[in-house]
């Protein structure tokens, strides 16, 4: 058995800076996830005046109810999708500023629209100074009253997320109506955490409503908001990371063991041993671990993605060993992260020699014989870490920019071709 030590949540390490930034108090990150994306957000909240100090397995972080220190700012959002949708709320909460944002030209491309349309909905003032519904971007905060709102997240959930943190920051709440929704997990993880800073938000079916504790700040003279709490949050490791492991377990007929991921893991992408399972891999969740161990024998599938898209890829590199036919349906929205990852994936199988079917929102991928090639990133994390996967199958596969998992993970090579080394048990 091979025991892999995961880095960090993404997703967690974002929101927990966002929601520690907020609170009252200092908050310490335990094991905050350090790669390129949150690197650039703890960054981004350093150029909005946030006080922020950052050793190696914990962050410190003062928070600001109020808002940012920095009257005037410019924030770079790099290649982030959480600091680009996250950071643009928080500083449109504020009493007065003005914040402009820009990010990398992949980011530039991804869209978020939903999000700032929702935002000037609420009186924010916002503008475009491109192509509108994406960055760059200008936020000249006013403060925001709050009410109510209608939001389409079927595109991406880091939409609703960035307004259900904001809320608490308004002066009256918000009442979301969400009309559609895409990777709802990613939506119980905020909300959980929120719980975990001192905020309980009410939710009936897709209808969300968040209080505000700003009329407390008012009545009392400045003291405690009676909103965000200050406290230490455990970063529990990133689940979407770990399914690269699992999968290679489940692909090459080892054993593998995941510690901090277990039953009461916040990430819904640990649902992806449940996709392995119903491939023919045993799986076993424990209260603080997971773990996968196979024959290396897979079988075909259906699976709706919906919920755990990320690892869409994943599934897609070890599709060609299984059994039978793979289809993965309901992923448009994969369609819209740091390339078009369907295509991607679609691309790559092709030029690796497998027959694959595409559709606006789903992928069929027929067994066959791979063969090495030099796989297209797209300047994509987890292009490269999916078919590193394949690779423990099909050696001699190269990448175009190998580098590019610097984004989630910098060290991956190095502890995937530790594992792939390691003696079987």
């Amino acid at each position: 058995m091979t025991v892999i030590d995961i880095p960090g949540s993404k997703s967690v390490t974002a929101r927990a800076l966002f929601l520690a930034a907020a609170a009252d108090g200092t908050t310490t990150l335990l094991r905050p996830l350090r790669s390129d994306d949150t690197e650039g957000f703890a960054e981004g909240l350093k150029s909005l005046g946030y006080a922020v100090t950052q050793k190696a397995d914990r962050w410190h972080v003062e928070g600001r109810p109020a808002g940012p220190a920095a009257p005037d700012a410019d924030v770079y959002c790099r290649d982030g999708a959480t600091t680009a949708r996250f950071l643009p709320a928080l500083v449109a909460a504020a009493a007065s500023g003005t914040y402009r944002f820009d990010a990398s030209a992949q980011m530039r491309r991804r869209p978020i629209a939903p999000l700032t349309r929702a935002l000037t909905a609420l009186g924010v003032d916002l503008r475009h100074e491109a192509a509108e519904g994406h960055h760059p971007l200008t936020v000249r905060a006013a403060g925001i009253e709050g009410g109510e709102l209608t939001l389409d997240a079927g595109e991406s959930s880091q939409y609703l997320t960035a307004l259900l943190m904001l809320g608490p920051l308004t002066a009256k709440g918000l009442r979301i109506e969400v009309t559609e929704l895409v990777s709802a997990p990613y939506v119980e993880i905020t909300l959980a955490m929120m719980r975990d800073f001192g905020v309980e938000v009410l939710r009936e079916g897709n209808t969300f409503t968040v209080p505000s504790p700003r009329s407390r700040l008012r009545s009392n003279g400045g003291g405690s908001t009676g909103g965000y709490r200050a406290t230490a949050y455990a970063v529990e490791p990133d689940a979407s990371t770990a399914s690269y492991f699992f999968a290679a377990a489940a692909l090459t007929g080892r054993e593998v063991t995941v510690p901090g991921l277990g039953t009461g893991a916040l990430q819904g992408d640990l649902r992806f041993v449940d996709v392995l399972r119903d491939m023919g891999a045993e799986v076993e969740v424990g209260a603080d671990a997971t773990t996968v161990r196979s024959t290396g024998r897979l079988r075909g599938l259906t699976v709706n993605m919906r919920d755990i898209s990320d690892t869409m890829p994943t599934l897609a590199a070890i599709a060609p060993y299984a059994d039978g036919p793979v289809t993965i349906v309901d992923v448009a929205n994969t369609r819209v992260k740091e390339c078009d990852r369907l295509e991607a994936c679609a691309q790559n199988l092709r030029a690796m020699g497998i027959t694959v079917h595409t559709g606006p929102d789903r992928i069929e991928i027929h067994p066959g014989t791979p063969k090495p090639t030099e796989i297209a990133t797209h300047g994509d994390h987890r292009i490269v870490m999916s078919f590193a996967v394949a690779g423990l199958r099909t050696p001699g596969l190269t990448y175009d920019d190998p580098g590019c998992v610097r984004k989630t993970f910098p060290g991956f090579h190095e502890v995937f071709q530790g594992f792939a080394g390691a003696p079987r048990a």
